[in-house]
């Protein structure tokens, strides 16, 4: 894997680049510049790990020492390299407070013995037996679970969270290791599901994704592979994994609306879908209808687009009925105000539309036409250009000509009215493409539907005159009444 590759090679130059007074990470990045300019921790307490067990407060005075009294695993004779390893696992659950720069040393050594275990387990076989598990995802917890960082925003300012710089975790020169160690623990083959899975339990992976809501893109890095392996090795916690998974989806859906870790977690389901059996189990397409779909609602949508497109795409691909219920969710969450959500609706319909079978495209086509044509006519360029290209798909294309004495007659008034009103060049250039080939598909149809635009444009001019005519006699008389006042 890219991930373990990459920190293997910096780990072998960790020794060269640590200089005193400035501790390196495995990441090449120093203490100071891991961490964001305010960005303070609401706790400096440690969760309790999964085992019931604390993290140990740092002793600045022993700790160096209790690192240093312990012998390099590689020197010290075979038969007491396991019981060291447990001594030296279970010395890093000290924790350090890294919004200060005190406890320097101690740091450094807690490092060092962390990239020491990561070393050792990448060199040795059968170095986990039950204890040593327990040992390993009791320092994990005591490691990992923590108060999030939290920014203290204006609620009333306004923001982009993509324009925001992500604030990085101070203590990242441990995290890093810890979650590589973690990783490393995760894939072994020495480690039997059976027995770990009575500490990698329900609770320790509760608290595993509430990690995913850091702000720290390389820790959600880290958490995506880490609960990706996890699924793919603890089959007794695969059901447990997707129903958590769905309570944070609801949670973002009718509480927080923000949460960092939406697309790395979607990412995840993305594979998982990609895995289910077939036919689909109904607790699946619950999934879908409940968690994924309303997702579009979300203001955060463009953050997490690409991969809740593709768990779609994935859905539809398994079972193509369900692009009707997709599609025609879609239409009822419509983003009638915000051009640019409308746009990545557009990009997702198309997509969806591309695997669509013919009887649902039949029993959804009116809804869905009537609503491209208002997106044919709308100012903004991008949305009806968008709409536009939907007749550069040649199935969609297809699937259009099938239905066109329905699609017809609601189309061509749309693109009429761009043709004569609309202020884009690029959009006029479009529509009379689009024209072109509806003429070319049905020159006789064309012509009908052309012959009934122009009289329901004709009878919508006399009605618009009658109106105008009407409020000017209102206003007449309402003139008249105040001068005989």
């Amino acid at each position: 894997m890219k991930l373990i590759q990459t920190v293997k090679r910096r780990m072998g130059n960790e020794d060269k680049k640590t200089t005193p007074g400035k501790t390196a990470t495995p990441g090449g990045v120093g203490t100071g510049g891991a961490a964001s300019s305010d960005a303070a921790a609401k706790s400096k307490a440690v969760a309790p790990a999964a085992t019931g067990t604390r993290a140990i407060t740092a002793k600045p005075a022993t700790e160096s020492s209790n690192f240093a009294a312990m012998p390099k695993l590689r020197e010290a004779p075979p038969g007491e390299r396991m019981d060291i390893f447990r001594k030296k696992i279970e010395l890093c659950m000290v924790v350090f407070d890294f919004h200060n720069d005190s406890n320097q040393k101690e740091k450094e050594a807690k490092r060092q013995t962390l990239l020491e275990i990561v070393e050792y387990v990448n060199n040795t076989r059968n170095c986990f037996n039950e204890q040593v598990m327990h040992n390993v995802v009791t320092m994990v917890g005591a490691n990992i679970f923590r108060a999030l960082q939290t920014r203290n925003k204006d609620p009333l300012a306004f923001s982009d969270p993509e324009d925001d710089e992500p604030s990085l975790e101070r203590a990242w020169p441990h995290l890093q290791i810890v979650y590589e160690f973690f990783l490393r623990f995760v894939v072994s083959n020495d480690v039997d599901p059976k027995i770990a899975k009575r500490f990698v339990d329900q609770n320790f992976m509760l608290k595993l994704l509430e990690l995913f809501d850091s702000e720290d893109p390389r820790e959600r890095d880290y958490l995506k592979t880490i609960l990706h392996r996890i699924y793919g090795k603890f089959m007794a916690l695969r059901s447990f994994i997707r129903r958590a998974i769905q309570h944070v989806f609801f949670k973002v859906i009718y509480e927080s609306e923000t949460h960092n870790g939406v697309g790395e977690l979607l990412e995840i389901l993305g594979s998982i879908i990609n895995g289910f059996a077939l036919p689909l189990k109904e607790e699946h397409k619950d999934f879908l209808i409940r968690a994924l779909i309303p997702l579009h609602k979300v203001k955060s949508l463009a953050s997490f687009y690409q991969q809740l497109s593709y768990c779609m795409a994935q859905y539809v691909e398994k079972d193509p009925r369900l692009a009707y219920d997709i599609i025609m969710s879609m239409l009822r969450y419509w983003p009638v105000s915000i051009t640019s959500k409308q746009v990545l609706f557009l990009n997702e319909l198309e997509e969806t539309l591309e695997l669509t079978q013919p009887p649902e495209f039949h029993r959804m086509q009116h809804v869905l036409f009537r609503r491209l044509a208002l997106c044919i006519t709308c100012p903004h360029f991008q949305v009806a250009e968008r709409t536009l290209f939907f007749w550069n798909t040649d199935y969609i294309v297809k699937l259009i000509n099938a239905n066109r004495h329905e699609l017809f007659p609601i189309i061509i008034g749309a693109l009429y009215k761009n043709s004569k009103h609309h202020w884009n060049s690029a959009v006029h250039g479009l529509t009379f493409n689009v024209l072109k080939l509806l003429m070319e598909a049905d020159p006789q149809l064309f012509d009908e539907c052309s012959a009934k635009h122009r009289v329901e444009e004709e009878e919508e001019g006399v009605r618009e005159q009658e109106r105008v005519k009407t409020w000017q006699a209102l206003q007449d008389m309402h003139d008249a009444k105040q001068k005989g006042a």
